[in-house]
Parts: structure tokens; sequence; C-alpha cells
């Protein structure tokens, strides 16, 4: 069987991929139905859809971009497609989605599209973090060549470090983990998230 090329797999990816706002919608119908989406139905993996289901349309009402990330998108020239891979019971996409949303609407160089992770398994292992297949993983593609131009994710800078330091304190990444970091997400108000973006917006 031969193997499928990063760009091959990358452009099934794309056919098969929604907007953000079909997106929102497959989560809240994943809510309504006690589902989530992936092959593990777990109630964790459940509970946490509907906490991210909440979370995005929440920071969706109230993210407030900064000038210096507002600036960068709104003059940023290249058209690019923004592909993230992820799942709805990830609580680190929940709060990176919506920030990178409100950039797609400030300029219509930018489109994002979704693709569930367990469903583009192919491509997803192309992009992998220290051998993981973390999520979300944000791919920058350029339209005009069809070639990926950036990577992101799972998580912005800061986060990484604050997981790094606790994994290095405790050996391993406990439950506790989770509710720390969604604790230290909501202390950070997204800043970190459009730091990172900001190297995003640099031709």
């Amino acid at each position: 069987m031969v193997e499928k090329s990063k760009e091959h797999v990358l452009n099934e990816t794309l056919a098969s991929s929604m907007s953000y706002e079909d997106y929102i919608k497959l989560v809240a119908h994943k809510v309504a139905t006690n589902l989530s989406t992936g092959p593990n139905q777990g109630d964790d993996y459940i509970n946490y859809t509907k906490l991210n289901d909440a979370r995005m349309r929440r920071l969706d009402k109230t993210i407030k971009i900064t000038e210096a990330l507002d600036s960068a998108a709104k003059n940023y020239n290249r058209k690019v497609t923004w592909l993230i891979l992820t799942e709805s019971w990830c609580g680190d996409a929940a709060q990176s989605m919506p920030v990178f949303h409100k950039l797609e609407q400030l300029n219509p160089n930018i489109t994002i599209k979704v693709a569930l992770r367990d469903e583009n398994i192919e491509t997803m292992q192309h992009f992998l973090t220290n051998g993981t297949m973390s999520i979300p993983k944000l791919i920058v593609i350029d339209d005009a060549t069809n070639k990926v131009i950036a990577e992101w994710g799972p998580r912005p800078t800061l986060a990484t470090k604050f997981v790094a330091d606790y994994k290095a304190l405790h050996g391993t990444l406990t439950p506790q983990l989770k509710q720390e970091l969604q604790m230290w997400y909501t202390k950070d108000r997204g800043a970190s998230i459009m730091e990172d973006a900001l190297s995003l917006l640099k031709d």
C-alpha cells in the first residue's frame, strides 16, 4: 500500500472540514444528545464536551482582542487557511478557538476550517507534538501555494511551560492538573493565546 503524502492527506482533511460556526453547532448537537465527538463516549468526555460548549459560547461573546492583535489581523495580506484539528472534549481547544475565530472575523484573508482529529489520524500523524497526537493543532496553509507555513498548539507558550513545570514537580499529569490549567486560562483571559497569535500573523 502506497503511503499518502502530507499534502495529499491535508487536502483530504480540508475537503471534509467544517467552518467554526458548523463546529459550534456540532458540539451543541453532541451536548443535546448526551454524546461527545470521537470514539470514546465515557462520562468524562461527555461532561468535558458540555463544559466546552458553554465555555466557547461565553468566550465568543466576551473575548476582547488586544489592539496589537487587532491591528495585525486587519493588516494581514496573505490569504491563508487555518486548519484546526480538535475534538469536542478538548479543554485547550475551547479556550483558543474563540480567539482564532475573532481573527477570522477581522480579515477575509483568514479562513478557519475545523476537522475532528480521530477522523483524520493520517493527517494528525504529520503534526505530532513530542510524538503525541495532542490537540488542538492549528495548521496554517498558504492558499496560493497550498504549503504549510506555520503550526501552533496544543497550548499557548506560557501554558505549555505551566504543564511542563507541573509534570516536573509531580512526575505525571494528574486529573488535578486539568482543574488548575482551566484556572490558569481563566486568569490569563486569552492574553497568552493572543500573544502567540501575533507570531502567526507575521509574513
